[in-house]
């Protein structure tokens, strides 16, 4: 029925794709290793799935609020910089944070693009809404065109709205 040349012809090619596929994944194993490459060059945090966080409600917020440094507050929101300025009336994707604490919500001088569900969610920007927000803003005003996954430690948030408390003397 077959010959023998027809079926090494076959065998061939049966080894030639298993050989090729072989090879691919070879390739595509160093090139895209991610220990080849060494470290990231920017980390972008991510909220958790709360398993192996501690939990902040156990700790008073007011209290870490009292004992926040703004010098920390002020490197800490050079994550929120691409998108927010602290001048007043400098708004950039986001509105501008001058003068947010204790602010109307939704009240930014100029910004129209608000997502309309965080006026749902607060009234003003208290300390303890700023950090309800900054903990996970997508859980805080559902449906919020911010896509900034959030501050996952309490004292990162307490510092921010400290420095932010300061910008407006």
């Amino acid at each position: 029925m077959f010959d023998t040349m027809t079926i090494t012809k076959v065998a061939a090619g049966l080894f030639g794709a298993w050989l090729v596929l072989l090879l691919g994944k070879f390739a595509s194993e160093e090139v895209y290793h991610n220990e080849v490459h060494g470290e990231a060059g920017y980390v972008v945090e991510v909220a958790s799935d709360g398993g192996d966080a501690p939990a902040d409600d156990a700790v008073d917020f007011s209290a870490v609020l009292a004992s926040a440094d703004v010098g920390a507050g002020e490197k800490v929101f050079r994550k929120c910089g691409a998108c927010h300025k602290v001048g007043k009336g400098e708004n950039a994707v986001g509105p501008y944070l001058y003068d947010v604490v204790g602010r109307a919500v939704d009240s930014a001088e100029g910004f129209s693009a608000y997502s309309g569900n965080l006026e749902k969610a607060a009234d003003v920007w208290t300390p303890e809404n700023l950090n309800a927000f900054l903990t996970k803003p997508a859980a805080f005003a559902p449906g919020t065109t911010m896509g900034f996954a959030g501050l996952t430690k309490i004292e990162d948030r307490a510092n921010v709205i400290a420095y932010l408390d300061s910008l407006d003397n």
